[in-house]
C-alpha cells in the first residue's frame, strides 16, 4: 500500500479504531526489534516504515482529540 493511500485510509478511522492500529504497530516494532536484536531480521526497512506508521497514527490520534477538544 503507498504512503497516499495509508493516510487516506487511516483519516477515515475513528479514534478508538485509531488506537487499535496503534496497539498492532507497536506490538509488530516490537517483534521487529526483536529480530533485529537476534540478525533475523532480513529486511530493515519494515523498522523504519512501521516506526512512521506509528508516528502517522500518533499525530492523526492528537489532531482528533484537538478537534474534539474545540468543537466541545
Amino acid at each position: 500500500m503507498k504512503t497516499s493511500e495509508a493516510k487516506k485510509d487511516l483519516a477515515g478511522k475513528n479514534a478508538v479504531e485509531l488506537q487499535g492500529e496503534l496497539e498492532a504497530l507497536l506490538k509488530e516494532q516490537f517483534g521487529l526489534r526483536m529480530q533485529a536484536a537476534t540478525q533475523q531480521l532480513t529486511n530493515n526497512n519494515r523498522l523504519r516504515s512501521t516506526r512512521r506508521s506509528i508516528a502517522r497514527v500518533r499525530t492523526l490520534l492528537h489532531q482528533k482529540k484537538a478537534d474534539r477538544g474545540t468543537k466541545a
